[in-house]
């Protein structure tokens, strides 16, 4: 059977993948996100708990990702959990790092300005600081969904959700008529979700990024 038949005749199983595997990252990406931005929040201020936030997320990293769901296997079991782990622990490093750096380049007279006019610490971080740091922080959660729509195949090792169900039938199916057909299908469906959600967030950052401060 041919690539294009093969789309053809699985299309809705194929979607349905694609669905769960962008629904799995997006979800997986808004839980590390908030938890990176308060790290880097609570840390940016101090040099040795910045540096050991950092350390501690890319230590992370060093990990095989199919180790690492192999590790939680046990704890957790199959399925949504390991993935969700997975994936949040995963995306934590670009968005603790870059929430540190976006906040320690705002500029300080601009903070001194906020708290002459009387404005609270918590006040002078929602409106200020962090609106400024916004841009670093907004690349670092490309940079991670980016490296999540990647490892969140491997969530099929632990039957998670997603493309990499079809990657993972294609090899262990090596041999057969329609192997590298799902091979393929899996793989292109995956850089086809990373394109989309790079692209929503090149919208979200000109609709949230004032001009002056783009880079």
């Amino acid at each position: 059977m041919g690539f294009w038949s093969y789309l053809s005749s699985r299309h809705q199983q194929l979607l349905t993948d694609a669905y769960q595997h962008a629904s799995a990252v997006f979800q997986c990406m808004v839980i590390a996100t908030v938890i990176g931005v308060v790290i880097g929040v609570a840390t940016y201020r101090s040099g040795w708990a910045a540096g050991l936030a950092i350390t501690s997320t890319s230590t992370i990293l060093t990990i095989p990702s199919l180790a690492m769901i192999g590790l939680l296997i046990p704890l957790v079991g199959l399925g949504v959990a390991p993935t969700v782990l997975t994936l949040t622990l995963y995306g934590l490093l670009p968005i603790v790092r870059n929430s540190i750096v976006g906040l320690r380049g705002v500029d300080p007279s601009l903070v001194d300005a906020a708290k002459g006019i009387g404005m609270s610490r918590a006040a002078r971080l929602l409106r200020v600081e962090l609106p400024l740091a916004w841009p670093p922080i907004l690349t670092g959660i490309r940079v991670s969904t980016q490296m999540l729509m990647g490892i969140a195949a491997i969530a099929a090792y632990a039957s998670g959700p997603g493309l990499g169900n079809e990657i993972f039938r294609g090899i262990a199916s090596l041999g057969s008529a329609n192997a590298l057909n799902q091979v393929l299908a899996g793989t292109l469906g995956i850089v086809v979700l990373a394109l989309l959600f790079d692209a929503a967030y090149v919208l979200i950052g000109r609709l949230t990024i004032p001009r002056g401060i783009r880079v």
